[in-house]
């Protein structure tokens, strides 16, 4: 067949308890006590956590002052992380705290409603899965979601926080046709056999979350394939801020400007931007102009309007990809801050996107549907 094409991808997802998930929480967290007290805080946090030791540095400039290591502390043992040989210890962590002022050379431009950095992101949509995501990241999301909540309701209690998941996806003419591979690795205390953990995985998570039509006798499944997974979370790996953005994002599905999320407030367009370019990809997939949609966006600091905006609909497009950008440059505006106004992004919002993917979930601004 000439236009056949046939192909593997393949996508990632982590549990609330792994170490870059749980920074990424901390320094949310902090962003929604600042805008809670004042809405025009200005937030760049980054956390560090490592063994039983919790940095959080970065630069604030806001009006509410805040009990930082109260909100460590209450993050960490919200994640599980209570005991010092396995995970981290929330109760006696050490927790150090290295906060500056915003620049006032950065200040200058956002002041005036400028972008609060230069940078470029980007926003994807396919309609090959009802959230008009991949099917790959949105299947790992899934899973991810429901080991924790098999683990906080106590229908495995032997689990930890602590795990990853990765979903290979088989595609024919760019349509998911099956799931070739599920790859599951999640903490578990010490006195659990593998063999146990592995049946109550597939039976209680796998098998109660996929589509039993995706699957076929070549599906393969591993859980826990190095035997053992006891010692975890910060004990195990050093956990960072924005380190897992293609998690947050398209899986790798899409392409990524390099500009993390967690942490910073909507005057940096690295999160502010990203958010409304999902918004408007998945708007031009679901209003039918095309099946898949990647928009990209370039901004300068302290400047108002995009640099650029570029529109790839990979041959999918029902009107000319130019035509769909006269659209979207009427229907919506691109400043940093109509963005932050149309998405309501001064609520205290943040720490509910921190995992299992920012896009693809319902209850934010930028996923919801609307007319262009």
């Amino acid at each position: 067949m000439k236009n056949y094409k046939h192909y593997f991808l393949t996508s990632e997802s982590v549990t609330e308890g792994h170490p870059d998930k749980v920074a990424d929480l901390i320094s949310d967290s902090l962003l929604d006590e600042y805008l809670m007290g004042d809405k025009d805080s200005r937030v760049a946090i980054e956390t560090l956590i490592s063994n039983n030791k919790v940095t959080v540095a970065g630069q604030v400039s806001s009006n509410n002052k805040i009990d930082i290591e109260k909100i460590v502390r209450d993050t960490l043992k919200e994640v599980g992380y209570d005991d010092i040989d396995t995970t981290m210890d929330y109760r006696k962590c050490e927790v150090g705290i290295n906060i500056t002022k915003q620049s006032k050379d950065i200040a200058l431009g956002v002041d005036t409603g400028g972008a609060g950095d230069q940078g470029i992101m980007f926003g994807y949509a396919s309609d090959e899965t009802e959230e008009y995501m991949p099917y790959p990241i949105i299947l790992a999301h899934k899973l991810s979601k429901k080991i924790d909540d098999v683990r906080k309701s106590g229908i495995l209690p032997y689990l930890k926080s602590d795990g990853k998941v990765q979903v290979t996806i088989e595609y024919v003419n760019d349509a998911p046709i099956r799931i070739d591979t599920i790859l599951i690795s999640v903490q578990h205390s010490k006195d659990v056999e593998l063999i146990q953990l592995q049946k109550e995985i597939l039976e209680n998570v796998i098998l109660e979350t996929i589509d039993p039509e995706m699957i076929d006798i070549e599906t393969k499944f591993f859980i826990n394939p190095t035997g053992r997974f006891v010692i975890g979370g910060a004990m195990a790996d050093t956990g960072l801020t924005g380190r897992k953005i293609i998690v947050d994002t398209y899986g790798g599905i899409a392409r990524h400007g390099g500009g993390a999320f967690s942490g910073k407030d909507a005057t940096k367009v690295d999160r502010s931007g990203s958010y409304m370019l999902r918004h408007i990809a998945k708007n031009v997939v679901a209003n039918g102009l095309a099946r898949r949609c990647e928009i990209q966006m370039a901004y300068g600091i302290g400047l108002k309007h995009p640099i650029s905006i570029y529109i790839d609909c990979f041959g999918t497009n029902r009107i000319p990809e130019g035509l769909i950008i006269k659209l979207v440059k009427e229907r919506f505006d691109l400043t940093p801050q109509g963005i932050i106004n149309y998405l309501r992004l001064k609520e205290p919002i943040y720490s509910k996107t921190t995992n299992y993917g920012h896009f693809g979930r319902e209850g934010f601004n930028w996923e919801k549907l609307v007319q262009i």
